[in-house]
């Protein structure tokens, strides 16, 4: 197996066509033989999209293909100087979040977290999925942090990038490190997954709840369970992620249904289905997300649709798009979330009534932020004076 190398040549896109999945479709060397990736949601494996040069893989007769090593999950250690990261979108419900991990095992298809690779020298694609970054010294930083003079708590978000409880979790426990902390200076936090380890802390989860300190969103995309598995392959499945509801719920934990993303002519269908299978969970809260295709997502997104829905491709591409102002995306703080149009007020206006019949709340309840407590101090610099 040999690599062609490209100088200044976008690898995604073909010269004269708008429709980069179908000519990727085309492109043997992009797309990764099955039997490498089994288990995983990306069927490519393409350059980051700052990288000078794009590599094609194609068989000079050396080496077959099928001879290469599957796709394994890999973990390094990221040292980061600080933990929270803040932001000032006016979409988002928060200003300042934490993420454990960089890369999520989970291999969702959809997801609009894939691109942050690239910064990495990485690929959005298979590499997002398999080369994942964990940051053990989460909780020293945090504390430190938390500790800083003149620290003002708000509510933390964790989960908003990369899941938290993916499998690598089990064995590195940083996402319990981090709650340890939280709970132990009174921090309020707002948690979303789709994986059942979640329950693995409920001890810490229902004491903090007992404060108003936390709430969870469960991400449930879909009750299909076939669709689930092949959109989000190392996810927990619908059945379970129900289950978890019902057991966070049943813990006295405030339990949000996230059905994120909603992608239209593909599960959109089951809107009032699964926010009734929610709400009988124990769910008390309901939200949605319009699928986002930022970056490499598009290419990822659109040749993983031909390769299992063929026959909904146009369709599905076709309603994004009337939401998308004619575009696979629109980045456009108030639009990037649930789109613009008539078949996205047409969902909206579904999720709306069937949330009202539900006795579903649509706005968070807010955690308490009163009774913080800051650490001791550990690691933080002292004044001279």
């Amino acid at each position: 197996m040999s690599d062609v190398a490209f100088a200044g040549q976008d690898a995604f896109a073909p010269a004269h066509t708008a429709d980069i999945a179908e000519h990727l479709l085309q492109a043997s060397g992009l797309r990764i033989d099955i039997a490498r990736r089994k288990g995983r949601g990306a069927g490519m494996n393409p350059d980051g999209r700052f990288e000078a040069k794009t590599r094609e893989s194609f068989d000079d007769g050396w080496q077959s293909l099928e001879e290469l090593e599957p796709f394994r999950t890999e973990v390094q250690v990221e040292k980061p100087r600080t933990i929270i990261t803040r932001n000032e979108s006016p979409d988002i419900p928060f200003d300042r979040s934490i993420n454990p991990y960089r890369g999520c095992e989970h291999g969702c298809i959809y997801c609009f977290a894939r691109p942050t690779h690239s910064y990495m020298g990485l690929s959005a694609g298979l590499d997002f999925e398999s080369k994942l970054f964990a940051k053990p010294d989460a909780a020293r930083l945090l504390e430190r942090e938390l500790s800083k003079p003149g620290y003002k708590p708000r509510t933390i978000a964790i989960g908003t990038n990369t899941d938290p409880y993916q499998p690598i979790e089990k064995e590195w426990r940083i996402m319990r490190q981090i709650l340890e902390v939280l709970e132990k200076a009174s921090h309020p936090v707002a948690i979303v997954t789709k994986s059942a380890l979640i329950l693995r802390d409920i001890d810490i989860l229902s004491r903090m709840a007992a404060k108003g300190l936390v709430k969870v969103g469960i991400s449930v995309t879909t009750l299909d369970r076939k669709l689930s598995r092949l959109m989000e392959p190392r996810a927990a499945t619908p059945s379970r992620r129900l289950e978890v509801i019902r057991a966070l719920s049943e813990a006295g934990i405030p339990v949000a249904a996230m059905m994120a993303p909603i992608i239209p002519g593909l599960n959109d269908h089951e809107i009032e289905h699964l926010l009734d299978s929610a709400a009988a969970a124990g769910a008390k809260e309901a939200s949605y997300v319009l699928l986002r295709l930022p970056f490499e997502v598009s290419p990822l997104f659109r040749e993983w649709l031909l390769s299992h829905y063929p026959d909904r491709y146009r369709r599905v591409m076709s309603l994004i798009r009337s939401m998308r102002d004619g575009k696979d995306y629109d980045s456009e703080f108030g639009k990037r979330m649930k789109g613009a149009g008539p078949y996205a007020w047409q969902i909206s206006r579904r999720f709306e009534m069937t949330t009202k019949r539900l006795g579903l709340i649509r706005r968070s309840v807010l955690l308490r932020d009163d009774i913080f407590s800051p650490p001791d101090g550990a690691g933080v610099q002292l004044s001279l004076l």
